[in-house]
């Protein structure tokens, strides 16, 4: 659906993307998270043709993201819906004619029984049917942030990119958005690309992710890769530190995925191999309702061979720390 071939972005001496390349898959929800500044919200402009980059090539659709052809790039945009973090909402207009608003930009007529069969039927996929003349200032953040994404469904879009659409949001509004993002996905076909710096958001609803750190992307794979087993940039992203460990014995980190994840491995190996262990530090996550974690034990010097060996034969990703 998407895909960036060594994109490069310059704000005049400063360089925002370095040779950013990554496939977007039609019907899929994919993550781009990092931290402040590290290009996100430069690259999804980037993507929608708000913003201009210097080289490389954006495809979407098998066609060329460019601002040489407006006419193009107009139409282009028009099969990308965008929702951002501040809603974007006019507070004259009620929830119609909010959702109703880019239908009109594009010289279409809102109040046909067609027109209003369709913004209805997207106030209701969104559960705001009951507000369907509220202006925005009667709504919570939630609520219009509803809103948005109904807007940006209405000329009926392929591709649906949300830039930072939850972080003004608090967790339990951020959840039930989530949830209406991972619906729209489902019922409607719609590839869905999230923008972010909550970890919570790509854990729960992306199936791949891209990590970005200033303006490169490091590591790019499911949530459950990058986050049970990080590599040291996303570590320090996460800000997670295994806690004060035993300065005597191996420490050793156990990486709990789908194929370990349900087995009782800590136990089982106590009774197989007899040795006595301490935990010392662990975590538990849920990735799109499955469970993922790691967990830190510390073994005799002498057990380290035996230990390694059973985890081998289990089959559970372990290194020693």
């Amino acid at each position: 659906m998407i895909e960036l071939r060594n994109v490069k972005k310059d704000f005049d001496d400063l360089e925002v993307l370095k040779d950013i390349s990554m496939v977007i898959n039609d019907h899929e929800i994919y993550g781009i998270i990092g931290q402040s500044g590290a290009g996100k919200s430069t690259l999804l402009r980037c993507i929608n043709g708000l913003e201009d980059y210097q080289s490389g090539e954006i495809l979407v659709n098998g066609e060329k993201v460019s601002l040489d052809d407006k006419n193009r790039l107009r139409q282009m945009q028009k099969n990308m819906g965008m929702i951002f973090q501040n809603f974007n909402l006019l507070n004259r207009l009620d929830v119609y004619d909010n959702v109703a608003l880019p239908m009109k930009f594009w010289g279409m007529k809102t109040k046909t029984p067609e027109a209003k069969k369709k913004i209805e039927s997207l106030i209701e996929l969104v559960g705001l049917f009951d507000k369907i003349h509220a202006r925005p200032r009667e709504l919570s953040g939630g609520q219009k942030q509803r809103v948005a994404i109904a807007r940006a469904l209405v000329l009926d879009p392929q591709i649906l990119l949300c830039d930072e659409a939850t972080s003004a949001l608090d967790p339990a509004i951020t959840r039930e958005i989530l949830d209406l993002l991972q619906k729209i996905n489902k019922e409607l076909g719609i590839t869905i690309v999230v923008v972010t710096h909550q970890m919570e958001v790509v854990k729960q609803i992306c199936e791949r992710v891209s990590f970005l750190k200033d303006g490169k992307v490091l590591a790019e794979g499911r949530p459950e890769e990058l986050f049970v087993k990080p590599i040291k940039e996303v570590k320090q992203f996460l800000q997670e530190e295994s806690g004060h460990l035993p300065s005597e014995g191996v420490n050793i980190q156990l990486f709990f995925t789908n194929e370990s994840s349900d087995d009782p491995v800590i136990t089982m190996m106590a009774r197989a191999l007899n040795v006595d262990f301490s935990i010392c530090w662990g975590k538990l996550e849920d990735f799109r309702s499955n469970v993922f974690g790691s967990l830190v034990i510390n073994v005799k010097e002498e057990d380290r061979e035996k230990v390694c060996a059973y985890l081998d034969d289990k089959k559970v990703l372990w290194e020693v720390l």
